[in-house]
């Protein structure tokens, strides 16, 4: 029987804009469904709709039901039956501590102490919080915070759990955690999950069926295997699993393997690679930022939070900054752009820095992005329409998808003419297109004479797009170098790629670099 039914549903916002036309699915009970498409294709707005309190504002077409009941559902009813995690693991969290986090919503439901003890500390146990059940909320590294807003919606023992893109902002090592404790609740507890993902690596193989939106209209719904055949010759195929990929770029001959291990055994059963040219990055002679000895606190009688960071950039350069969450990567570029104050150590950049944020949305201050680009500069136009936004010119800042508020915000950026550019997660919310067209405008950029500092939790982006990755670690950078021998010599912060291909052949860390080796180019 389908817990959820979606028929003929259209939705067009106050401005006009549609962004959903006839959606019509199915979700079973209990199935783990992924929602792919590009970047303002439609996947947060339908899933907002079916969270009531959070729904957007416009017109409304077509049947919802949920579990028998039709839409609109009762606030308490979405509240108890339907759970929602977004992208940021900040946003959500409402209390100062852990286990006040827990109770929230049950004290809103008018519970009696004896069951909300009961169910906090059962979902506390579950989660394996007791290390952490009585810290401060805002200590939490990114990771536990975005278990403890899964662990405080599932309190609520809600049959459909709504994800919108819940691993963007996490590293690699946290995202995995997150996703493995969604399978094993889907498993052991049968929640219902739609979730919306572009980081396909590690969501796809697990997913029972795929859905796919393009331009506010389903182009496909099926499993896996049947999805990546569906996208082998899609724009987004770029964000299919790396296995997959690879898969395609040496024929498609079979059945298509999607997991690391799949991927190993379709390798070795095509013999022997090419050796591939050795990778050489040289930095670049003329020096445009340099750090030497940087430390940092918050707090005058806090910890450390950079411990004698060095880091010199060579003019042109693309570096990108990788390590878990709460390493201080975000803390290094705000001392970079003159945001902080480092208490010792030296900082010296040859040039004019911007920053970009992970909320774009800082960055935002006017009604339409016709007028955010135009205060910039009187060229605007040429920026909107190398970075793809004509068709967003008369839209609110807030009101687009968060891929396309992240495009938005480095063209505000871009339209300064900055020397160096600090970019804080800017692949956060985008498609694999739109991540291309990202490493290509900043490879442009970089051959410009441009100076580019990212931090990234994206591997496989880092992989294509740097001259050099570094990793932050225990408040300084541990290791740097050129992306084939970074990653090659990384267990887990490096690419599917490198897993997949690391016992046949050496710093292969793309998917392109497998493919030329194994055939033979």
């Amino acid at each position: 029987m389908a817990l959820l039914q979606i028929k003929d549903l259209s939705f067009t916002y106050p401005d006009g804009y549609r962004a959903l036309t006839d959606v019509s699915l199915v979700l079973p009970r209990g199935s783990f469904t992924l929602l792919c498409g590009a970047s303002g294709s439609g996947k947060s707005t339908l899933l907002r709709l079916l969270k009531t309190p959070i729904a957007p504002t416009g017109e409304l077409y077509g049947e919802l039901v949920f579990d028998g009941m039709p839409y609109p559902l009762t606030e308490r009813e979405s509240a108890v039956q339907i759970g929602f995690v977004g992208q940021d693991p900040d946003a959500q969290i409402v209390t100062d501590r852990v286990w006040q986090e827990l109770a929230f919503g049950l004290e809103n439901l008018g519970l009696d102490s004896a069951a909300i003890r009961r169910r906090v500390g059962e979902m506390a146990s579950y989660f394996g919080m007791e290390s952490w059940y009585h810290r401060e909320t805002d200590t939490l590294s990114g990771g536990q915070k975005q278990l403890l807003n899964l662990a405080a919606v599932l309190v609520t023992r809600p049959k459909l759990l709504l994800l919108d893109e819940p691993t963007a902002q996490l590293d690699p090592i946290a995202a995995t955690e997150f996703l493995s404790t969604l399978r094993r609740l889907n498993r052991d507890m049968g929640n219902t999950v739609l979730m919306t993902e572009h980081r396909l690596e590690e969501t796809l193989p697990s997913a029972d069926g795929v859905i796919v939106l393009e331009n506010g209209k389903v182009a496909f719904t099926g499993e896996p295997r049947a999805a990546c055949a569906f996208l082998r010759r899609h724009p987004l195929a770029a964000a299919l699993p790396a296995a997959a990929r690879i898969w395609s770029g040496l024929g498609g001959g079979g059945e298509c393997p999607l997991t690391v291990q799949e991927g190993q055994r379709f390798l070795a059963a095509r013999g022997e690679p090419a050796v591939l040219p050795a990778d050489s990055n040289p930095i670049p002679a003329d020096t445009a930022l340099h750090c030497r000895g940087v430390w940092f606190r918050y707090e005058k009688n806090g910890e450390d939070v950079l411990r004698g960071v060095s880091l010199t950039l060579g003019e042109g350069e693309v570096y990108s900054l990788l390590g878990g969450n709460g390493a201080g990567k975000t803390t290094l570029l705000y001392c970079l752009a003159k945001m902080e104050r480092i208490y010792k150590g030296k900082i010296k950049a040859a040039g004019r820095a911007v920053f970009l944020p992970q909320d774009p949305r800082q960055l935002f201050a006017c009604e339409t992005v016709r007028e955010e680009l135009a205060e910039m500069a009187a060229d605007w136009q040429a920026v909107a329409e190398a970075e793809g936004l004509t068709h967003l010119l008369d839209r609110h800042p807030y009101d687009l998808s968060g891929g396309e508020q992240q495009r938005v915000a480095l063209a505000k950026l871009l339209l300064t003419k900055p020397d160096i550019l600090l970019l804080d997660e800017p692949t956060k919310g985008l498609d694999a297109v739109c991540k291309q067209m990202l490493a290509a405008r900043l490879r442009k950029l970089a051959a410009a004479g441009v100076t580019i500092l990212t931090v990234t939790h994206d591997v496989d982006f880092a992989a294509e797009v740097s001259d050099r990755c570094g990793l932050l670690f225990d408040g300084e950078i541990i290791s740097e170098d050129a992306p084939r021998r970074f990653f090659g010599n990384n267990c887990f912060y490096t690419t599917a790629a490198s897993r997949m291909s690391r016992e046949r052949i050496a710093d292969t860390v793309t998917c392109e670099q497998v493919i030329d080796a194994w055939a033979g180019r």
